[in-house]
């Protein structure tokens, strides 16, 4: 399937697939929605709201590992705050080297050693865990979502499957079910998605589910607590 590199509102690069008229990330802007969707409502929350330890890892499993944009985003946050990552990310259709070359979100992340750290996320062996650095930990996965056993594994899910348009069979309730049992208790996920089908095949495995305001060209998106 033809993939191409188109510059988002944010002045990010993502890709689209003109078959499906779907992109990776947001046209509206990528950076400003993995920052949005993930890190404040997803990370951010987990750490303020949730019985968090500093001194334990957080388990995050992100669906559709895809650019690296949310691991490496995920990775500069963990410095700062001084959090524990374990990271795993899950991805069935790995992009090229010219892909991963073209993203250029360095530039504008602006931190220092950005592009070794993007270099190292996408060239550090697949299948087996591997230190980015003293606190972040990176495990890719080359695995279908329905492919999907992990128990009681993850404290935290990034779910940036491509949209139900145009993958509905990502987004019912068997692979929910999934994510509800990959999670521990009181673990959350989020998501950019907000359609109501969504919301209910989550409620229908036992997520307790919240709308929330969305990232930039979105009114709202969705957050999924195991309860």
């Amino acid at each position: 399937m033809k993939r191409e590199i188109i510059i988002t509102g944010d002045g990010s690069k993502t890709i689209h697939i003109p078959e499906w008229d779907e992109q990776y990330h947001s046209k509206h802007g990528a950076i400003q929605e993995a920052n949005h969707v993930f890190l404040n409502m997803g990370l951010d929350y987990y750490r303020s709201k949730i019985s968090y330890q500093k001194d334990t890892p957080i388990a995050i499993l992100e669906m559709g590992f895809g650019t690296g944009l949310n691991a490496l985003l995920t990775f500069f946050d963990a410095q700062k705050t001084q959090t524990l990552i374990q990271y795993t990310g899950v991805e069935a259709y790995p992009i090229s080297s010219e892909e991963i070359k073209a993203m250029d979100y360095v530039s504008l992340i602006k931190e220092e050693g950005g592009q070794h750290i993007y270099d190292q996320l996408h060239t550090t062996p697949w299948e087996s865990q591997q230190e980015i650095s003293p606190s972040f930990q990176l495990t890719k996965r080359e695995q279908r979502f329905e492919n999907i056993v992990d128990q009681d594994a993850f404290d935290l899910v990034y779910f940036d499957a491509f949209g139900a348009r145009v993958q509905p069979e990502l987004w019912g309730e068997a692979i929910f079910k999934k994510m509800y049992i990959a999670l521990r208790e009181k673990g959350i996920l989020v998501t950019y998605a907000a359609k109501g089908s969504v919301r209910r095949a989550m409620q229908a495995v036992g997520f307790e589910v919240e709308r929330l305001p969305g990232p930039p060209g979105k009114r709202e998106m969705l957050r999924a607590t195991k309860v």
